[in-house]
């Protein structure tokens, strides 16, 4: 099991009058609780194993994973690699031809057919961007030790802009390459944590959930090759563990993958997105464990944790388990127990890694823009079960008063049950077990402070999405000199819509059929908004109050009654809009879209 060793005599005994002190005592002293419940089972069965992919082969798997498998050799559409091609900034094709230029280099050495070169699709041109962009690529690597934030650029309490119309790579690399100098510290004290807000943009804010299915497929792809290309200009390492599979467990809650329990619980209660079990571990909490003092740090029986684990496993499904009777401490640590048990960690193999890398971002806003790009990566069932967990975990901080457990104290808790899993390999520098303790926790402490950041899908990828989808009934051959045409295209497809953007008004037909016999004409305006629509749908339907424009972040507006949602389609998809989206702007932009009112599905009722 991948443990943080045991805090040396003189750490756990070095008692200050500093609070975080303290914090990070209740760090160690997790570790060691971990420690004694797995001493006490050895139970092999269900280990993970995890291995370091062989030279060559990490190259392989991303580019696989980017969509790109194509260029080493794979027997994909050519085309899809080259649409795909042709949405990447600059920085993300750097980041692709970095990957490229290793993988042909191992295959090289193996003596073995070289691959398809980046800059033979995109022409010399393409090739001098790359190159450009890596003259100014820093060499050095961030140190482990904490840094300090100049008070002029983090003053307490003052609200920062995180731009999600420019790809982070690129933002980054402007401010490198005007040798913007920074240097930062740890916060703990969670009052002097800046805000962030992100401004919206006439297009509106994009949720996760908001993106049809379809569109949500792309995220990850895109996602990931931002973030490797973010990763390079800040001149870190993205490493990733390559999973193996583990003996399958003999249990039906604990030591279950998260995909295994949701097919089950879909059985059951077919919308379910969260495993039953931690939803009904954390309603337990809710109800009773948030006024608890020290709930989460202070340790239940572990011998009475055991014992009801086996009554979950035996009771649970058939609803004979009896939540009144149980402990909320011996709750709480069922509670870390499960994430534990994990099959897999929830922040999965593959990446457990890169969010634990986030520490060595010096700069605030860059971390959290990795860990954007990291949870849009993370497969949905993980994704869901974190942001079940992180709200859960925002709930028991804003009850600090009653239970004594801050932000950081919640995060120091937290941390370990998120970061050691078994099978990982255990790569900690000596000497570095208190830098990586507090990174851990750091990491876990901007989740749960800056979760609703997490779950919004940046513009500038929303954007790729969209020109994958009006690049993919086209049909292109693979010429390395046509991509200029493409390209070309591309522009000039770009300028005409920027040109259609001076017409000053539109009329659209709104479709409601369940509500409407005909459609509803809405003469559209820079002013109009999809709130504006759903008030001339209501008038229209004779009902009085405010009607909702129904989003993943639930946004209603006083007296709403939450009956309908605003929606549009195009050709590949659908897209539920922010109630603050301006429609004229989007239908110059999706001017082929079909506009549609339907009633939210999580309020069945009829008018």
């Amino acid at each position: 099991m991948n443990h943080f060793p045991r805090k040396g005599s003189g750490s756990l005994n070095s008692w200050t009058d500093s609070s975080d002190s303290l914090s990070m005592d209740n760090f160690w002293l997790e570790v060691e609780n971990i420690k004694e419940s797995t001493e006490l089972e050895q139970e092999e069965s269900n280990l993970m194993e995890v291995k370091t992919p062989e030279e060559g082969e990490a190259e392989a798997e991303w580019l696989q994973d980017a969509g790109l498998s194509d260029l080493i050799g794979d027997h994909a559409t050519e085309n899809d690699n080259l649409v795909l091609l042709s949405t990447l900034t600059k920085t993300q094709t750097a980041a692709v031809q970095r990957r490229l230029d290793t993988y042909t280099q191992s295959r090289r050495k193996k003596n073995k057919q070289p691959v398809r070169d980046v800059r033979d699709i995109f022409g010399v041109a393409g090739s001098e961007v790359c190159y450009h962009l890596t003259s100014f690529y820093p060499s050095w690597q961030f140190p482990w030790a904490p840094l300090d934030f100049p008070s002029l650029l983090r003053g307490s309490g003052r609200e920062e802009l995180f731009n999600t119309e420019t790809a982070y790579s690129e933002q980054a690399a402007i401010l490198l390459k005007g040798s913007f100098q920074r240097e930062f510290r740890r916060i703990k004290d969670e009052s002097s944590l800046p805000k962030f807000k992100i401004p919206k943009g006439r297009l509106g804010v994009t949720k996760i959930g908001d993106l049809s299915p379809q569109d949500m497929k792309k995220i990850p792809t895109l996602a990931l090759i931002e973030l490797t290309a973010l990763c390079d200009v800040l001149g870190l390492e993205l490493k990733r563990n390559k999973a193996v599979k583990h003996k399958a467990t003999e249990t039906r809650l604990f030591g279950v993958s998260l995909s295994t329990l949701l097919e089950n619980d879909q059985k059951l209660l077919p919308n379910t997105r969260v495993p039953l079990v931690l939803q009904a571990l954390l309603s337990c909490l809710e109800k009773k464990g948030l006024d608890t003092e020290g709930i989460l740090r202070v340790s239940g029986s572990q011998t009475r944790i055991k014992s009801l684990e086996r009554k979950l496993e035996s009771d649970f499904y058939a609803g004979l388990f009896h939540w009144d009777e149980v402990h909320q401490n011996d709750v709480s640590g069922l509670l870390k127990r499960f994430i534990r048990e994990l099959p897999a960690p929830l922040l999965t193999a593959e990446y457990l890694s890169a969010f634990a890398a986030v520490q060595n971002i010096p700069d605030l806003k860059q971390r959290l823009q990795a860990l954007n790009l990291l949870v849009l990566i993370l497969p949905e069932p993980n994704r869901n079960t974190l942001k079940a967990l992180l709200e859960f975990l925002r709930q028991v901080v804003s009850r600090e008063r009653e239970n004594k457990m801050n932000l950081w104290n919640v995060s120091t808790v937290i941390a370990p049950n998120l970061f050691m899993h078994k099978g990982l390999p255990n790569k900690i520098p000596e000497g570095k077990e208190k830098q990586l303790a507090e990174g851990a926790a750091d990491v876990v402490r901007m989740m749960i402070h800056y979760q609703d950041m997490l779950w919004t899908i940046s513009s500038f990828l929303v954007t790729q999405v969209r020109k994958l989808n009006e690049s993919s009934s086209r049909k292109y051959q693979f010429y390395d000199r046509r991509i200029k045409n493409l390209l070309r295209k591309i522009h000039m497809d770009k300028d005409k819509a920027e040109k259609n953007c001076a017409e000053p008004s539109k009329i659209v037909k709104v479709q409601a059929s369940l509500f409407l016999k005909d459609s509803l004409e809405v003469h559209l305006n820079n002013g109009t908004k999809a709130a504006d629509v759903l008030r001339q749908f209501q008038k229209h339907l004779g009902q009085n109050g405010w009607m909702k424009c129904s989003t993943v972040n639930n946004f209603r507006t006083e007296g709403a009654k939450d009956l309908f949602y605003c929606l549009f389609f195009y050709p590949t998809g659908e897209h539920c809009l922010d109630p603050d989206t301006y429609l004229l702007d989007l239908y110059h932009v999706n001017p082929q879209a079909e506009w549609i009112i339907r009633q939210n599905p999580s309020f069945p009722r009829m008018l």
